[in-house]
């Protein structure tokens, strides 16, 4: 029987368990393809920047696929990985998660995609911040930050996948 855990697990696990594993921390199956192709990994800075340089190469509409593995910024979500990403929305009193919501409208007006941030350790408040002065980039420049979100978002997933704290 094979060790499932850690990188030695992910670059020993047949493609299509792999490829399911990897779906956990990404939705666009283009993206869990490219990671496997690339196996065996070394070491997790060798995975990470797979993840990055796949996520770079994904077209457009890949990258609006990736956004449907997301709930919005302070929803209830039956995700336990998002929910615990999102932790610190929990915390957040009435007037934040109404702002919340309202600014999760006015940002899907303005971009058509949900709002999506690295929530991990950040507060409701925080995010809220974040929202608010990413509301007034252009749609190209916003796009770019998402991808640079979505990179953080996987690379702390990939670490929980791996078995680490992150």
């Amino acid at each position: 029987m094979t060790d499932e855990s850690g990188l030695a697990g992910l670059n020993a696990r047949p493609g299509p368990a792999a490829e399911q594993a990897l779906l956990a921390c990404c939705s666009v199956p283009e993206w869990a393809r490219a990671i496997v192709a690339g196996r065996p990994y070394a070491n997790e800075d060798e995975l990470f920047a797979a993840a990055d340089a796949a996520l770079a190469a994904l077209p457009e509409s890949e990258l609006d696929r990736a956004l449907d593995g997301h709930p919005r910024i302070g929803a209830r979500t039956e995700s336990a990985i998002s929910a615990r990403e999102q932790a610190g929305v929990a915390d957040a009193g009435d007037g934040v998660r109404t702002a919340l919501a309202e600014g999760n409208q006015a940002y899907e007006a303005k971009f058509g995609h949900i709002y999506l941030v690295c929530a991990t350790g950040k507060s409701g408040a925080e995010l809220l911040e974040i929202l608010t002065t990413r509301l007034g980039n252009d749609p190209a420049t916003e796009r770019q930050v998402m991808r640079t979100e979505l990179a953080k978002i996987n690379r702390i997933r990939l670490a929980r996948l791996l078995g680490g704290s992150a």
